[in-house]
């Protein structure tokens, strides 16, 4: 499999990480779009959010426990933080390995993207 996502939670790829147990695996995005912008993904290869199996609702809630102690260890908690998962080509997903953006550490704005006809 030729997963950039998979190679860096094999290691074979460096990265930035801020947390990592059994299941999980987050870093600092390459091209931040915020002050804080972490990858959080499964270590399991699931390419969608169309492809997660009732199996895997333990693993996404982990997902997003993960997500509310980085945004404590990251400090932008209280202030507020945005979680968001692209699936697919029109939704603006680029990598096919379920992940989840945490974006933070300034105001964001309450738009979440053009709708392009």
């Amino acid at each position: 499999m030729d997963c950039i996502f998979c190679k860096i939670t094999e290691g074979t790829i460096p990265s930035k990480k801020v947390f990592e147990n059994e299941r999980i695996v987050a870093f600092h995005d390459i091209s931040p779009a915020a002050p804080v912008h972490i990858l959080i993904i499964p270590k399991k290869h699931i390419p969608t959010m169309n492809d997660v199996t009732e199996e895997d609702g333990p693993l996404v809630a982990e997902l997003f426990a993960a997500a509310r102690q980085i945004a404590r260890e990251q400090g932008i908690a209280e202030s507020g933080y945005r979680l968001v998962n692209n699936v697919n080509q029109d939704g603006g997903q680029v990598v096919y390995h379920l992940h989840v953006h945490l974006l933070g550490g300034s105001k964001l704005s309450p738009i979440l993207g053009e709708i392009k006809s």
